[in-house]
């Protein structure tokens, strides 16, 4: 197929900007990209899509979701993180059957292809959500992903004990051991588009044996790792009481780091922090939204990136953040580090979109197959629809689409080469009915775990 017509930001290594651009696509990879005229005359045979004159971009790339948040999204508003996880969170997902566990992964991933996600990495999948048939939601949406299954062996989160909820507790033995079997079982489904990655807890959910175990898995048979990890500051509380400097200086003693391994928050982390993360390839994960609404702080964003270290971006759960949405999030990225260092032009518009594609391309270690728009390279991209008020005018169609657009605002999503949402209308999943079936299952899991959840406000 042939899409043509466009505005093709193509994140090149040129960073070219393709006015009336086309782009040509076999089977599941990009035949070829350039002037819609020269595209026509080479292909005169394609099926042609005319994109309007719209912005055709890569896929945006999510490097931290939760997707068993979805469905329990505004469960915990305005509460601090440990209230927010102890009380509610956990609560409530330790109430999950392995139905409920899918039918907030497809509601999730609606929600991601809606707003212009064609990948993401899972960091906490816990066995009790099902990986089977979360595994199956991946698959039959089109969507690429790399599910984190959980690894565990302590109920405990830094060193805040009796925190986490009998329902989601797991032991070593039995989390370690089901992440190969789904590793051996799913790795590679979907014409490559599932990944299947190590995701231990955060420090203080893992004794050093087993993460030491998982770092030798990982890199043994070459399986990516991705976990939390100085998030808040309890992080470094429980660093210190092992004789560590840092969270970060802990990881790098369990041999965690590495080009495989996706880090998430990275908030409290300093210079020193930043060498190591950047010799070590390892890949943070910024989550903005999330960050600022259970008031973590602002992760040093300018440092990392200014001292090598592969930044990319990432929405979090749908209790702390409560979209999915990676357009909405790039607009905060910038803002939020702009402010953090007193200074408008720190984390330009260019940057963030960097980090939403090719920066997100690194951290899945597809670099070579994703984040931009050239030949030889997997066709994931979006078409963005620039006709509406608020992207009216446009001077710039990278900063009209970082600092103006909403997840809305994407018109078609092609993964693999096929085309997942056309129109805003997504071909591969039932909308109506998952919308319909999560609505009711929340209802049920608040039931079970004997919250209830509404306004505060009184209602009449």
């Amino acid at each position: 197929m042939l899409f043509h017509n466009a505005t093709v930001l193509t994140m090149n290594p040129r960073r070219e900007i393709i006015l009336n651009g086309a782009v040509a696509v076999q089977d599941n990879r990009i035949l070829a990209v350039g002037k819609t005229s020269q595209l026509l005359e080479n292909y005169p045979e394609m099926e042609r899509f005319d994109c309007k004159g719209n912005l055709l971009l890569p896929g945006l790339i999510d490097t931290h979701i939760h997707l068993a948040q979805a469905m329990i999204r505004g469960c915990a508003d305005d509460l601090g993180l440990l209230d927010w996880l102890g009380k509610r969170v956990w609560v409530l997902q330790g109430n999950y059957t392995a139905e409920d566990g899918r039918a907030s992964a497809a509601l999730c991933i609606l929600e991601m292809i809606k707003s212009g996600t064609t990948a993401f990495i899972e960091v906490n999948l816990a066995e009790r959500y099902g990986f089977d048939g979360v595994a199956e939601v991946v698959i039959q949406s089109g969507i690429r992903g790399a599910i984190g299954k959980i690894v565990m062996d302590m109920p405990s989160y830094a060193k805040q004990q009796g925190l986490m909820h009998p329902g989601m507790v797991e032991d070593g033995e039995t989390s370690l051991r089901n992440t190969l079997l789904m590793h051996e079982k799913w790795d590679g489904a979907g014409n490559g588009r599932l990944r299947v990655w190590f995701g231990p807890r955060t420090p203080g959910g893992v004794t050093p044996e087993l993460y030491r175990e998982v770092a030798r898995l990982a890199k043994e048979r070459n399986i990516g790792i991705t976990m939390h990890l100085s998030e808040v500051r309890e992080d470094h509380d429980y660093a210190h009481e092992l004789g560590y400097r840092t969270p970060v200086e802990f990881a790098l003693d369990m041999g965690l780091l590495g080009k495989n391994t996706v880090l998430a928050h990275c908030v409290w982390t300093d210079e020193q922090d930043w060498k190591i993360l950047a010799e070590t390839g390892t890949h943070v994960s910024h989550n903005p939204a999330s960050n600022a609404k259970t008031a973590t702080g602002i992760a040093p964003v300018k440092g990392m990136l200014e001292h090598g270290v592969n930044v990319s971006l990432g929405c979090d759960g749908g209790p702390s953040n409560n979209a999915y949405d990676m357009i909405r999030d790039m607009r905060l990225t910038s803002y939020l580090a702009n402010l953090r260092e007193s200074d408008p032009t720190v984390v330009p518009a260019e940057t963030v979109l960097e980090m939403a594609t090719i920066n997100g391309a690194k951290a899945l270690g597809m670099a070579d197959q994703l984040g931009s728009i050239e030949a030889g390279k997997l066709a994931d991209f979006i078409i963005v629809n620039m006709d509406a008020p608020h992207l009216t005018p446009s001077w710039d169609p990278v900063s009209t689409l970082v600092y103006a657009a909403h997840g809305s605002d994407v018109d078609t999503v092609v993964i693999d080469g096929k085309i997942v949402m056309e129109h805003r209308q997504v071909k591969t999943l039932d909308e109506e009915a998952i919308v319909n079936e999560a609505r009711w299952r929340a209802r049920e899991v608040a039931l079970r775990a004997g919250l209830s959840l509404g306004p505060r406000w009184p209602t009449i």
